[in-house]
């Protein structure tokens, strides 16, 4: 049985692994940002503090989303798997570090 084409669950699996670790990534910049400019620190029960860390949650939930499309993908038999054996390798680098840094702020704050 010959494989053809690239599996597109593979490529969504890719596509939202990258821009995940990329919105991951502005994300920390804007907290670091807030951070070292506001006088005394950041007020952590403000809502701008809550909503931002909500969508350090959520990008915890796209990469579930990312890694599930990929298995899916990687289970395909007719369809070239490499863009999901890619996708998932990122998104679940990603989910990774973003759990990591979500325990180190709850390590940190107490």
């Amino acid at each position: 049985m010959e494989r053809s084409g690239q599996s597109r669950m593979g490529i969504a699996s890719l596509l939202i692994s990258i821009v995940n670790i990329i919105v991951t990534f502005i994300l920390i910049l804007i907290a670091g940002f807030w951070e070292a400019n506001a006088p005394g620190g950041v007020d952590e029960n403000s809502a701008a503090a809550v909503i931002l860390g909500l969508c350090l949650f959520g990008t915890v939930g796209v990469n579930m989303v990312s890694i599930g499309l990929g298995i899916a993908a990687i289970l395909q038999k007719q369809r070239i798997r490499i863009c999901a054996f890619i996708g998932t390798s990122l998104a679940t680098a990603s989910l990774v570090f973003n759990v990591a840094i979500i325990a180190l702020g709850m390590a940190l704050e107490s």
